[in-house]
């Protein structure tokens, strides 16, 4: 593997690839340090260390933003909205038929359904903006910091509209620099930002364990950690190579004196086909009520309910609701992402068949029968990848958000696998070995 690194970086062309996406992701952290105007810098240190670690109901957009929320950076925001935006336009390209229309159309059309994309992601970086700047304004931010009011000073309308516009200007650029490594790095630019940020909290998460260990100065509980992470990594390596594959058969066509087809091939049918979307659902669905009653005045029975059982990761009823959230969303967006009726006309029309399957409506039920009995193991590993690590890594004094949990280690092995893929097929064209072997 070090020769394969070694031989990546004598290539010139792909060199400079590598070059460049490293530039990219330093000026893609430097942002993630800059403060925007009107934040008091002292005070959000101050409560940041108050916080000790415990990122409350905001630590899935702080693992996102690698740490810059609860700074309140220019890149506070993170990559998360456009995440968002491109899950719900391609929940609406299954909804609406001009968008589906525009799927079809290949390359024109692709770009068409990027650049609304875009647009969505400027509108909920707007919206996550503002609702940023609110509750830094509130106090809600820190909860546990006796100074989170002062955090803002100035709350004149200037001000506020100003530190939306800078977050919004932030998410821009954010998209803009994944695009750049899509197009002129080595490829998946928005995953690798996304992997970035991940990463970027993993050394001090993992320090502040050693700091909160009591056994042998904390060096047991770290080693603890390590080796529960590895085989939470390997699990996950396991799974996501794991598919089921149904065997194709094309049959023989004569056009004039040349026969083609014949051939045999299969359709990948993944173990884990939703990937992260299902947790990341789940995630932001349990993140609602807790958020409401954070902003609700009064002590009412409800609010009180919600903070006792939602807000901790920890907590049994949390716990369920979490998984079974993660169960039904792997189910729901593998229903409208996999459209095996699609599947089965394709084939037909090609000449395609199952073996022992006519073609046709006989075909799309028995993918769909094979999708079901396959979706039910990866959903519960879903479930369980998310779960196992907060209850092994409670057990060590790390918060509900520490990196190695479901979400983070799933995208960090999901797009690892990849970026390494993308790197061994550009090694293989130029007839060297590859990663892999």
């Amino acid at each position: 593997m070090l020769t394969a690194f070694i031989r990546a970086f004598r290539t010139p062309d792909l060199r400079k690839k590598l070059i460049f996406t490293l530039g990219i992701i330093v000026v893609y952290r430097l942002g993630a340090h800059v403060p925007i105007p009107g934040v008091d810098y002292k005070t959000v240190q101050e409560c940041v260390g108050q916080a000790s670690g415990s990122q409350g109901l905001f630590g899935l957009v702080n693992l996102f933003s690698g740490g810059a929320l609860l700074q309140i950076t220019v890149f506070a925001l993170g990559i998360l909205p456009y995440i968002t935006a491109s899950i719900i336009i391609q929940l609406l390209t299954v909804v609406i038929p001009r968008l589906e229309a525009l799927k079809k159309e290949g390359q024109a059309g692709t770009a068409q359904i990027t650049q609304y994309t875009r647009y969505l992601t400027v509108a909920l970086a707007v919206l996550q903006g503002t609702g940023l700047v609110a509750t830094a304004r509130s106090g809600a931010l820190f909860s546990g910091c006796t100074v989170a009011s002062g955090v803002i000073p100035d709350r004149s309308v200037f001000t506020t509209v100003s530190m939306v516009i800078c977050m919004t200007a932030g998410t821009c650029l954010v998209m803009w620099l994944g695009e750049l490594i899509t197009d002129r790095g080595i490829g998946n630019g928005m995953s690798i930002l996304m992997f970035i940020s991940i990463a970027a909290t993993t050394p001090s998460a993992l320090w502040s364990i050693k700091q909160q260990g009591k056994l042998a100065a904390g060096w047991i509980e770290f080693g603890g950690v390590i080796v529960v992470a590895l085989a939470v990594v390997g699990l996950v390596v396991f799974v996501e190579q794991a598919q089921r594959r149904i065997p194709v058969q094309y049959a023989k066509r004569m056009i004039g004196r040349r026969s083609y087809g014949g051939t045999s091939t299969y359709i990948p049918l993944k173990v884990n086909q939703a990937g992260v979307v299902p947790v990341i659902f789940a995630s932001s669905l349990l993140y609602l009520p807790a958020l409401v009653a954070q902003f609700s005045s009064g002590e009412s029975g409800w609010k009180t309910w919600v903070t006792q059982n939602l807000t901790k990761g920890d907590h049994p009823l949390y716990i369920c609701l979490y998984f079974v959230l993660i169960v039904f969303f792997a189910f729901f967006y593998i229903a409208i992402s996999f459209d095996t009726g699609e599947v089965a006309d394709g084939m037909k029309r090609y000449g395609g068949f199952i073996p022992g399957i006519r073609a046709g409506r006989p075909t799309a039920e028995y993918l769909s029968y094979v999708l079901n009995r396959v979706t039910w193991p990866g959903s519960l590993y879903l479930g369980l990848i998310a779960l196992v690590p907060t209850i092994a890594l409670a057990g060590f004094g790390a918060s509900q958000n520490f990196p190695f949990g479901g979400t983070s280690i799933l995208i960090i092995v999901g797009v690892g696998l990849e970026t390494v893929r993308q790197i061994e097929s550009q090694l293989q064209q130029r007839n060297y070995e590859g990663f892999l072997r």
